[in-house]
């Protein structure tokens, strides 16, 4: 407990302190010129592999699996830690500043697509693919894609954020948002204890915006809390995070724009198929 009291009226006078107070401000819009690397392909990508990044790659190299050739990409790397977000090019994609932002050349002018559910939507309706077209089957997938978008900031903001990278260990917020993710991942047992997926028995855009991060939770990869959280009491969840890891899709996708962990897990920037296999070759 503490004697903090509110004031009256709250002014930015110094850094909140933790592992991302460099970039965070309480005003939006860009603080540099810089304009955003345009590819080959018409759909370009910037991002970070982030849970919210992951995301897009992962549908990106899904609808490549499945043939869809309209969907190569170029995926250029977008350092949030270095304040990258806020260049005038990325600002331009994304008023918000958060990766991932995709902007398709099909278009004239571009098309920019912000939020990654938006564009698993976008990318879905395009190419007609993972989102059921029966009225039934589309509602149920939407159900579950926003209340993903709506839940996960209670687990990054939340518990991530108090658990993982705070300045200092505060019991009342760890609590409150350990309790907030251990219930969100008993909906999704529930859920998935009568189906092999999300939505139904079709894999869709609703696995792909859930799995990077409530799999990451229950496989240990994200906030190293899968102890502290007993992911063990979540089985149907774990059933289906082990069946979405295994897609090739899936492992392709975790590895681009990625800069941290195991370097043959890390693919920096993302131009072609081929760059999964010259990958130890990328910048640092």
């Amino acid at each position: 407990m503490t004697d903090y009291q509110p004031p009256r009226v709250w002014r930015w006078e110094s850094e909140s302190g933790g592992r991302f107070a460099s970039i965070n401000r309480p005003v939006a819009g860009l603080t540099h010129d810089k304009t955003l690397l345009v590819g080959q392909h018409p759909l370009q990508l910037y991002s970070l592999a982030t849970p919210n990044g992951v995301k897009v790659t992962v549908m990106l190299e899904e609808l490549l699996a499945l043939g869809h050739e309209g969907a190569e990409y170029d995926a250029w790397l977008i350092r949030i830690g270095e304040g990258e977000q806020f260049s005038s090019g990325f600002v331009s994609a994304n008023p918000n500043s958060k990766i991932p932002a995709l902007m398709d050349h099909t278009t004239e002018p571009p098309t920019r697509v912000f939020e990654s559910g938006a564009i698993l939507l976008y990318l879905a309706e395009t190419f007609g693919a993972f989102l059921p077209k029966d009225h039934a089957g589309r509602t149920e997938t939407l159900n579950w894609l926003f209340w993903q978008m709506g839940a996960a900031p209670y687990v990054g903001g939340g518990f991530g954020h108090f658990y993982a990278y705070a300045p200092e260990k505060l019991e009342y917020p760890i609590d409150r948002y350990t309790m907030e993710t251990k219930r969100q991942l008993d909906v999704l047992n529930r859920a998935l204890s009568e189906r092999d997926y999300i939505a139904g028995d079709d894999y869709s855009i609703a696995d792909i915006a859930i799995y990077p991060w409530y799999g990451a939770l229950v496989e240990g990869r994200l906030y190293d809390a899968s102890e502290f959280l007993a992911v063990h009491e979540y089985p149907h969840v774990q059933r289906w995070a082990r069946t979405i890891a295994v897609r090739p899709a899936v492992r392709r996708g975790r590895m681009v724009n990625r800069t941290w962990g195991e370097r043959s897990e890390q693919l920096h920037e993302r131009h072609d198929a081929s760059d999964f296999e010259t990958r130890t070759q990328d910048k640092m």
